[in-house]
């Protein structure tokens, strides 16, 4: 039982991740599914699809508690940021596109069985039929919510840089022209409707409301350019698929900013600086080398 297990480990930690937007959270569904796994696991003739089952079903329960808490939370939430390695996710292949933090920021958006369906079928490539054994649902009904899903999801799709390249050469020059305090020239890079989100959790100061329009967020990005510590370092990570600026305390990461983009403007900037949700950020790994202007 426990091979079988690992063996579906990886594949069934991106699915919660996917459902959930956090790793502890991930985590505790894996475990209450490896339970639930040695105690029916002899009796279960596809193991695979059970698993899937069982993770989709304790992420739905999580997710209506989550929504609770997330009603309480001060200022933005923004998913955990997760550090990935070469388009995989603890040795899984992922699409960066479905993992990126933009995208599962919409997701949250979405209800929660509209996330799960979602996630099944376009993700893991689920039928609406399948999706609905795995939820218990008739097919007509997972259809439905499937449709909902799209349209929600292609009303709001982010946008991404046609390369890796792309994206890293404008996450560069922005914060290089955040450097110089020109906030004119900070907002030639970002879109009119651009927009700010900073989740501190409470725990770390930061703007508690979504700051929109290229104009207020070059304005923040020039103010908080100032108040700098000037002992902090900057790495550029692969988080959630994407080059990320990581800002450090010593070994500490106190912050990651990922960037909405098409490679030409900025739509999104997407900063957590919640400490809980960066103490599993990897140290592993040399980071990739900031290039651009």
């Amino acid at each position: 039982m426990a091979d079988t297990f690992r063996e579906h480990r990886p594949r069934l930690f991106a699915l919660a991740y996917r459902m959930l937007g956090t790793t502890t959270d991930a985590e505790d569904v894996l475990q209450e599914a490896h339970l639930r796994f040695s105690e029916h696991g002899p009796e279960v003739q596809y193991p695979k699809r059970w698993l899937e089952q069982v993770v989709t079903r304790l992420c739905l329960d999580q997710l209506k508690s989550a929504r609770t808490r997330r009603e309480e939370y001060v200022g933005p939430w923004l998913p955990e940021p997760l550090e990935t390695t070469g388009a995989s996710l603890q040795g899984t292949p992922v699409d960066p596109e479905s993992v990126s933090l933009a995208f599962l920021t919409l997701l949250e958006r979405l209800s929660p069985l509209e996330r799960a369906v979602f996630v099944l079928v376009e993700i893991f490539d689920y039928s609406a039929e399948e999706a609905a054994t795995a939820l218990g649902r008739e097919p007509p009904a997972v259809r439905q919510l499937l449709h909902r899903a799209r349209a929600h999801v292609q009303a709001a799709k982010p946008r991404f840089a046609p390369s890796r390249e792309a994206h890293v050469a404008i996450l560069a020059a922005f914060f290089t022209a955040v450097q110089t305090g020109d906030v004119k020239k900070v907002e030639s890079f970002l879109a009119k409707d651009a927009r700010a989100v900073m989740d501190g959790g409470g725990q770390a100061k930061t703007a508690l409301n979504v700051v929109r329009g290229a104009d207020r967020v070059a304005r923040l990005y020039n103010g908080l350019s100032k108040k700098l510590d000037p002992t902090l370092r900057y790495e550029v990570r692969e988080v959630n698929g994407w080059p990320a600026l990581v800002m450090l305390r010593d070994a500490v990461v106190v912050s990651v900013t990922a960037i909405e983009t098409d490679g030409e403007v900025l739509f999104g900037i997407l900063v957590c600086m919640n400490p809980a949700k960066l103490a599993a950020m990897s140290r592993s790994g040399e980071p990739a080398r900031l290039s651009g202007p």
